[in-house]
C-alpha cells in the first residue's frame, strides 16, 4: 500500500493511494501516526476498502504532498553506510553503524521548499532509504526480529551543512543536520509488502544534472541489521524514522558546487516516489 497525507501545511488528511485513486483515510484514522501503524494498518485498510467505507478525496491530485507520517517522536540516522560515500568523505567504512539524530522539526512534504540557512556555504544534499516504525523496538533479539517492527520505508533527502557538520561540530554532527526543513519526506509511505528494501535504485539531481545513481544492495549494514543494532542503544516508537545513509555523489566530495538559492534537487527511489525541492535564501523574520 501506498500512504499519504495531503493539504495545507498543518491541515493534512491521511489518504491511500489505491487503483490510481486517493481515498480519505479520515473514516478510519485521523492522521497517519505512531498509534495508527502500531495497529494493523494494512488490514484495516483493506477492510475499510472492501465495505466502501473509504471515499475518494476530492481534488486530491492538485493538493500540496505533506510528508507521510505525521512528526515523528524521533528522527535517528546512519552515517557512512555506503563504502563509496565513506570514501568520499575521506573515511574509512565504519565497523559498527554510525548513528546520529535530526530534531523532528525537520520532516516537511516531499516538494516544500528548503531554506538554506544563515551563513551556510556548504548546503548538501543526501538521497537516502528511510525505514518508518511500526512497532516499539527494544533489544531486539536478532536482525530477523526486526521487519515485525517495520510499518512502511520512504524517500528522504537528508539535507546536510557540511561547515556546521564537520568544522565547527564539536565533533558531534547532528549541528549540520536539523536545519528546520533539511529533510524532505515522501511523497509515500510504501507498506513492506511492496517493497524489497534490498535493492532500491536511489538517484539524485541536481538543476536536471545526475548526481548519486547507487543501490540499497550497496548498503554496508542493511535494514534489518540498523533496526537490530539501534534497538540495542535505544528505544524506536511507532512512527519513528530512521534514515540508513546515502551512497557517493555528494558535493562533500569536491566534484560537485554545493547548493545555492534558486537550486533545484530532484530525488527518486525505485518503488517510493520522487520528490523535488528548490532551494531558497535564508530572510529575516519580519
Amino acid at each position: 500500500m501506498r500512504l499519504a497525507r495531503l493539504g495545507t501545511i498543518g491541515r493534512e488528511r491521511p489518504v491511500v493511494v489505491h487503483e490510481n485513486r486517493y481515498l480519505d483515510l479520515s473514516p478510519i484514522t485521523s492522521d497517519i501516526d505512531g498509534p495508527f501503524l502500531s495497529a494493523d494498518p494494512v488490514g484495516r485498510i483493506s477492510a475499510a476498502i472492501a465495505v466502501g467505507l473509504l471515499p475518494e478525496l476530492p481534488g486530491a491530485a492538485g493538493l500540496r504532498i505533506g510528508a507521510p507520517v505525521t512528526r515523528p517522536g524521533s528522527v535517528v540516522c546512519i552515517g557512512m553506510n555506503y563504502a563509496a560515500h565513506a570514501a568520499e568523505s575521506g573515511a574509512a567504512p565504519p565497523r559498527v553503524p554510525v548513528m546520529f539524530l535530526k530534531t523532528p522539526n525537520t520532516v516537511v512534504g516531499p516538494n516544500d521548499p528548503v531554506t538554506i540557512p544563515r551563513g551556510s556555504k556548504k548546503t548538501d544534499w543526501e538521497v537516502e532509504l528511510g525505514i518508518v516504525i511500526g512497532a516499539r523496538a527494544a533489544y531486539l533479539d536478532s536482525p530477523t526480529d526486526a521487519p515485525r517492527h517495520i510499518a512502511g520505508f520512504v524517500a528522504v533527502n537528508d539535507v546536510s551543512e557540511r561547515t556546521f557538520q564537520l568544522e565547527v561540530s564539536g565533533g558531534q554532527w547532528s549541528k549540520g543536520k536539523c536545519a528546520p526543513g533539511f529533510n524532505p519526506t515522501g511523497p509515500w509511505l510504501v507498506t513492506p509488502d511492496e517493497v524489497d528494501a534490498s535493492k532500491l535504485r536511489l538517484r539524485s539531481f541536481v538543476n536536471g544534472d545526475p548526481r548519486q545513481d547507487s543501490s540499497t544492495a550497496d548498503m554496508i549494514f542493511p535494514v534489518n541489521h540498523i533496526v537490530w543494532y539501534l534497538s540495542q542503544f535505544l528505544t524506536l516508537d511507532p512512527g519513528d524514522l530512521v534514515l540508513t545513509g546515502t551512497p557517493q555523489g555528494v558535493a562533500l566530495s569536491g566534484r560537485f558546487p554545493y547548493l545555492a538559492p534558486g537550486d533545484v534537487v530532484d530525488i527518486q527511489i525505485d518503488g517510493l516516489g520522487a520528490q523535488r525541492q528548490e532551494f531558497i535564501a535564508w530572510q529575516p523574520a519580519r
